[in-house]
């Protein structure tokens, strides 16, 4: 999969390798590394290689991406054995979206509260 046009995006950057990031997983469609603020034992972050600002920001044609990042985190938690985890996105600054680049995060390692936030 190309990447898109350069961009300052930090995690483009990951992805092109210009940052050092903790990897965890890679394949042609996504990269998994830690998180570098993690919020749980295990905090790995997954991000598309392909820039989308945002969950809404996708489209129909972005379906398939989508599916395989979910696909890829059930990958992940399995090859670090966890046997429950939270998998998030977050959407638009009010939603606690930092970084304008689509990313779940996986967080595992410690009793996760509900309601979040």
């Amino acid at each position: 999969m190309a990447l898109l046009p350069a961009t300052d995006c930090v995690f483009c950057r990951i992805v092109r390798r210009e940052i050092p990031a903790q990897i965890v997983l890679e394949d042609e469609q996504a990269l998994v590394f830690q998180d570098a603020s993690p919020q749980a034992p295990t905090h790995c972050l997954i991000v598309p290689k392909k820039h989308l600002g945002s969950l809404a920001a996708s489209t129909d044609g972005d379906a398939a991406l989508l599916g395989h990042l979910q696909r890829l985190a059930c990958k992940v938690a399995e090859r670090m054995t966890l046997s429950s985890f939270r998998l998030v996105t977050n959407n638009g600054r009010g939603a606690g979206q930092s970084v304008d680049h689509l990313h779940y995060h996986l967080l595992s390692g410690r009793p996760m509260t509900w309601p979040p936030g």
